[in-house]
């Protein structure tokens, strides 16, 4: 009974959160300004196809999806492939991260401009993958990003 009760109360609190919880639906939209703080010099991204993601050094997930997007920039860096790694946390704590898990594409911080709350994404890892023209052609989670789909934007 205590669990049935529970579940109600569950449901009842789902149903009170707005129908757009989640990330709004950014593809077929133009990537905003980015506006972050990158260690190490800013990538040249004009006119290229990227893969901006939001992460954090105390996400378990966050920390697994790395050594694919690092096969992901090894394989599509020369292909003219550009990653981003976006994280909200401190310089020294992303960095110190990095010793210990090393990121072999472009880390950004992003304390001022809150691109998480403007993006509506509430989970990490989230991850962007922007075509050439700098429209959003999918969003999810970056253990979900296919091949095919990173192919298509090189093209």
């Amino acid at each position: 009974m205590k669990m049935l009760l529970a579940l109600a109360a569950a449901a009842l609190f789902a149903s009170s959160l707005p129908a757009s919880a989640g990330p709004a639906d950014w593809v077929g939209k133009e990537l905003p300004t980015l506006g972050v703080d990158y260690l190490g010099d800013a990538p040249d991204f004009k006119g290229k196809p990227m893969i901006v993601e939001f992460w954090a050094t105390w996400c378990p997930p966050c920390r697994a999806s790395i050594p694919h997007l690092n096969e992901i920039n090894k394989k599509f860096k020369d292909k003219g492939l550009v990653i981003i790694g976006v994280s909200n946390e401190d310089k020294a704590t992303v960095t110190d991260f990095r010793k210990k898990l090393p990121m072999d594409y472009n880390v950004a911080l992003d304390k001022e401009s809150k691109l998480s709350e403007k993006f509506g994404i509430e989970g990490i890892p989230h991850a962007f993958v922007v075509g050439k023209d700098g429209k959003i052609v999918w969003q999810g989670h970056p253990m979900q990003l296919e091949e095919a789909q990173i192919e298509k934007v090189l093209k």
